[in-house]
């Protein structure tokens, strides 16, 4: 009789207290689901702009967190304009004066082409396993989904962002919900992500809404229209000859 009231009342316990994996065992499942060795990105941004919402389409190939190439298809005020990273340099083409500049320092803060997105939120593919401490702080429910709480810290000064929190679905563990934060703790950003769909044997949003908390606006939606993971990348894309 001991030994089945001692196994009722461990069943009795929640499954999510028995089995909380812990904060790097979180991040490993997060890293093998949004990071890869390679990919190609067909999206579109849909900017809520105080006074009007714009759409903006682009094409994106990268190789890790170190090489990635972006043109923009549309509209045409953008079309033609590519960007390129290589590692920690980030250089812009501009049809419309046929110029290239390099983007560095506080300048990879800026917003891209008016969206709630910097050029580092665009061009930055971190593996949050390498970058960032994690700790299970809790769990919550988002939109009827259970999620893990985590509040990461980072353990590197070359990131974008020193203190993230996120909520983790516990069954796919894909971050639903995160917020951004500065050194000081200053709130900086929001995102939040949607249309949670299978690919392959990953889960993947295919949409994510970012709202930058130090600027007006109702937010920017990054709308994913296709994408591969572990393609082949043209090498000639990957070089500043690529942006001419």
């Amino acid at each position: 009789m001991k030994t089945i009231s001692t196994l009722a009342a461990i069943l009795c316990i929640p499954g999510s207290l028995m089995a909380q994996p812990s904060g790097d065992e979180i991040l490993d499942r997060i890293d093998s689901n949004m990071s890869s060795g390679s990919r190609h990105v067909i999206s579109k941004m849909v900017i809520h702009g105080t006074r009007n919402t714009r759409t903006i389409e682009s094409e994106t190939w990268s190789v890790g967190d170190e090489k990635a190439y972006t043109e923009y298809l549309a509209p045409a005020r953008e079309k033609g304009t590519k960007m390129l990273k290589l590692e920690d340099k980030l250089w812009i083409y501009s049809p419309g004066t046929d110029r290239t500049i390099q983007i560095s320092g506080h300048m990879l803060r800026q917003s891209v082409m008016g969206s709630d997105l910097s050029y580092e939120d665009m061009m930055d593919d971190p593996e949050l396993r390498k970058k960032y401490d994690a700790a299970v702080t809790g769990s919550e429910e988002i939109n009827g989904t259970e999620c893990w709480v985590l509040e990461l810290t980072a353990n590197s000064p070359d990131v974008a962002y020193q203190m993230r929190k996120i909520w983790v679905d516990k069954q796919r563990y894909l971050p639903l919900k995160e917020e951004l934060y500065a050194k000081s703790g200053t709130l900086l950003k929001k995102t939040e992500l949607y249309d949670i769909k299978k690919i392959g044997n990953r889960w993947y949003p295919g949409k994510i809404v970012f709202k930058d908390m130090l600027k007006k606006g109702d937010g920017t939606e990054f709308i994913v229209e296709e994408i591969e993971f572990n393609v082949d990348v043209p090498e000639h894309l990957l070089s500043k000859a690529a942006l001419r």
